[in-house]
């Protein structure tokens, strides 16, 4: 059978599966799948539904893989939008819904290459596919459950390539090595209430969230690396929850997120922080804590034979050589990356996440033009 990836992006999308609902993405996947030949397992944890599916041999010499996400971002105000949100319109050269660049159209175009793939040349080898519901929330029983439970049951990815977005504006012009990491640090600021008229008779804590949030958002982090842009930490918030003019609060909060490069490593940055924050605490008698949470850590899959085969494959389908590039936000290739090479390339993100997201139809045909030839070359 050839499996149209435009027909299954729009299927996909009809399934309304925002985190963690299935929404009956999975199981539509899971059915085309196993009738491809692909021996399916549904990994589900932690109420996400994940599905693993192997055309070939267990423990085969080679084994390509793709990972991607069915799960989606909420809509938003509907009445915002101009098009039913889960109606999947095809108007005007484009696939309207949400999901339908990040990542339906994706995922529809992998499946679609694999499936072909498997059918009309049999590779010397194993395609697998790690397909997760739970890649927009916290991440923490998707990509990662399925990973666990291949390391549990010696299933193993030789490389593997994501497809979610990667191309600012024109189709193939980027492909991701990489990825920063990313942590977001809270601070609260624990001072003595009193009235603003006698400040000496209060401890106010506002100047010290003031200075430290200063200082660490004016740091020069780094100056970049190789692949990477220099790091960056951003103030997000600031609150004191006072809503009146004539006194000092006892207690403020903020927050600062950075996104580092492979100069840093969450713990680094972590300790720098504190004795920043132990300093003006000393300083200021000011009593000050820290909560951090680590979303991810940077990671480079050094320019090589992955990165070549995708390049190749999305030039000779475009006419694009694309940017090795290590831009943008996390992804589920954080966690790919401790199995084996994993490098991402997919389609414009432009109207990702967006009311009235749209992916041009003819992007998704191509899109699965160059991981079928991904394929081909891989275990020709």
């Amino acid at each position: 059978m050839t499996v149209d990836p435009v027909a299954l992006t729009a299927r996909l999308v009809r399934c309304n599966s925002v985190t963690p609902a299935e929404g009956g993405a999975i199981v539509l996947l899971e059915t085309l799948l196993t009738e491809a030949g692909f021996a399916c397992t549904r990994v589900d944890r932690g109420g996400i539904a994940n599905l693993f599916a192997r055309w070939g041999r267990k423990g085969a010499n080679r084994s390509f893989g793709f990972n991607g996400h069915t799960d989606v971002v909420p809509i938003g105000n509907p009445d915002d939008w101009t098009v039913d949100p889960f109606g999947a319109e095809i108007r005007d050269g484009f696939l309207w819904g949400r999901g339908a660049t990040d990542m339906k159209s994706g995922v529809a175009a992998f499946v679609a290459a694999a499936c072909d793939f498997v059918q009309t040349t049999p590779p010397d080898g194993a395609v697998i596919l790690a397909i997760t519901g739970d890649e927009e929330a916290d991440a923490l029983d998707g990509t990662t459950a399925l990973l666990d439970w291949m390391t549990a049951n010696q299933e193993q990815m030789t490389d593997c390539l994501v497809g979610e977005p990667t191309s600012p504006n024109h189709m193939g012009e980027a492909m991701k090595i990489g990825r920063r990491g990313s942590m977001t640090a809270w601070f609260t600021f624990q001072g003595v209430q009193g009235h603003s008229a006698y400040p000496h008779r209060a401890k106010n804590p506002l100047p010290a969230m003031a200075r430290l949030m200063d200082r660490l958002a004016s740091h020069t982090l780094d100056d970049g690396t190789a692949h990477f842009d220099p790091s960056s930490l951003a103030i997000v918030t600031m609150d004191t929850g006072n809503p009146a003019t004539n006194v000092i609060p006892a207690t403020c909060r903020a927050a600062v997120n950075s996104r580092f490069n492979d100069d840093h490593t969450g713990a680094a940055l972590t300790k720098w922080m504190q004795s920043e924050l132990d300093a003006f605490a000393a300083d200021t008698g000011i009593a000050i804590t820290m909560t951090v949470k680590i979303s991810g850590e940077s990671f480079l899959t050094p320019p090589g034979t992955l990165s070549a085969l995708i390049g190749d494959a999305v030039q000779a389908e475009t006419g694009k050589t694309p940017e090795l590039s290590t831009s943008g936000g996390t992804s589920d290739a954080r966690f790919v990356k401790d199995h084996c090479p994993v490098v991402e390339f997919g389609l414009v993100g432009k109207t990702m996440h967006m009311v009235d997201e749209k992916v041009p139809v003819a992007d998704i045909h191509t899109l699965k033009a160059i991981y079928a030839r991904i394929l081909k070359e891989y275990f020709a």
